[in-house]
């Protein structure tokens, strides 16, 4: 079994990620996040906001709602341009990403190409392409498929027919349609930021790589405005911060690397993306743009609203430039688990452990007594893990050997487990076990909180 499939079924059997409405056989590219993986999520979704919000005095933060008014996606070019280049076997109808098939050639269409040179890249390149799904070499010419989600909002037919709503393609619009009115009713200056965690949709054509690339996803952007002369000593310190992100989350330099765009749109000064090492190899992570003007000029000119700033100092007045950076939820998840996962020889046993950062792991402290059986281990138990909750995630087991119980917490991310036995109720003291190290020490029930308290530090 390769890691990605060892991931995959890590994160079914310890309740990580569930297919989607699985009892009717699943729901394609959409998935639910089990027990353990709701609390990662959390934890990333915390992580991001302390390092962008939090520690920062130049960032703000905004929950926008999904549905939009649509002529935001009007004037964000969603309707007419985001889409992705699509081609269909005419032998079992499968539809495929045009620039997936090329990949499997081992040839990357950079995705600002246009359509037209995809298509001829697609066509000079079609004898050695293969359907994924039958196996045969027979594709219809390549079209445009736009991304966009539509939705039924609204009592009217008619006027859905007339004006579509749209789920939102991406998290960013609602910053920008909500520039004015932080810079209103905050006491934010040029240059300052805005984030937001929120959800996205995309219409996928073939989604695939597990959670790497779904239909449905959580998205964690940071817009920054800046003046238009700033804008790219601005851009280089956000690449940085974001670089640096990544290794105190406890990602190897190694696994990651800049990919630099070639082909750029045509109001972007620069675009990179930070890539991970996954277990199909080096893809994007986090993009990180440099978009002048473009997003807040364009919905200046569609709302007919002044989205001008002017500098209560100098009264220049001026359209602010954008750099972001853009992150799944889904594919930090899915790093984060390839970096942690690891298996290793204990003995004449395989061990399965995900080493993941401490401020990371779904639960924090397990708390076991020896038996189950016997009462007055578990009223001590119990007691500790009551009074442990408060401060830290905590789980308690009471089911099978001690040895299973350790073993399910290492395959859950557990950084420390807590063992009741008889002698605790002699001398008040209990078992702490390390993850990474699986040394034992003995600490006095009263010292508990204070020696954790120093290790999650």
């Amino acid at each position: 079994m390769d890691s990605m499939q060892k991931i995959i079924s890590l994160c079914k059997r310890r309740g990580f990620v569930f297919p989607s409405s699985e009892i009717y056989g699943g729901f394609s590219a959409v998935y639910d996040y089990g027990p353990y993986g709701v609390e990662l999520t959390n934890n990333i979704k915390n992580a991001w906001w302390k390092t962008m919000v939090q520690l920062r005095d130049d960032i703000v933060g905004l929950d926008a709602a999904i549905f939009m008014h649509p002529q935001v996606w009007q004037a964000s070019g969603h309707v007419t341009g985001f889409s992705d280049p699509l081609t269909e076997c005419k032998n079992c109808h499968a539809r495929s990403r045009v620039d997936h098939l090329l990949e499997t050639i081992d040839i990357r269409a950079d995705e600002k190409m246009t359509e037209e040179q995809i298509a001829n890249l697609f066509a000079k390149n079609q004898a050695k392409i293969k359907c994924p799904n039958c196996g045969k070499n027979d594709f219809t010419p390549v079209k445009k498929f736009n991304l966009l989600v539509k939705s039924n909002l609204g009592n009217f037919t008619e006027d859905w027919n007339r004006e579509p709503v749209y789920l939102r393609g991406e998290t960013c619009q609602g910053i920008y349609t909500n520039y004015k009115n932080v810079v209103d009713s905050t006491r934010v200056k040029i240059p300052f930021g805005i984030a937001q965690i929120g959800k996205a949709f995309r219409n996928e054509i073939t989604a695939r790589q597990f959670i790497f690339r779904t239909r449905e996803f959580e998205q964690m952007e940071m817009q920054y405005f800046c003046h238009p002369k700033q804008e790219m000593k601005e851009y280089e310190k956000l690449r940085e911060a974001r670089w640096q992100y990544y290794l105190d989350l406890g990602i190897k330099k190694s696994n990651i690397k800049w990919h630099q765009h070639e082909n750029l749109v045509f109001y972007a000064k620069a675009a990179y993306d930070i890539e991970y090492n996954y277990p199909f190899g080096f893809s994007e992570l986090e993009g990180v743009h440099s978009r002048g003007n473009y997003d807040l000029t364009q919905h200046s000119k569609f709302s007919g609203q002044d989205l001008s700033y002017t500098d209560p100092i100098t009264n220049e007045k001026y359209t602010p430039h954008i750099i972001e950076s853009s992150v799944g939820v889904g594919r930090t998840f899915l790093a984060v688990l390839t970096e942690a996962y690891t298996e290793e020889r204990v003995k004449d046993e395989e061990r399965v452990v995900l080493k993941l950062p401490m401020a990371l792991a779904p639960i924090k402290i397990a708390v076991f007594p020896l038996l189950k059986n016997k009462p007055k281990l578990v009223k001590k138990a119990r007691a500790i893990y009551n009074n442990l909750k408060t401060p830290w995630m905590c789980e308690y087991d009471e089911t099978g050997s001690i040895g299973r119980r350790y073993r399910r917490q290492d395959e859950i991310g557990t950084p420390f487990c807590i063992t009741i036995d008889f002698d605790s109720l002699d001398d008040d003291t209990v078992t702490l076990r390390d993850r990474d190290s699986m040394k034992q020490n003995r600490i006095e029930i009263k010292e508990l909180v204070g020696v954790l308290k120093n290790k999650f530090l």
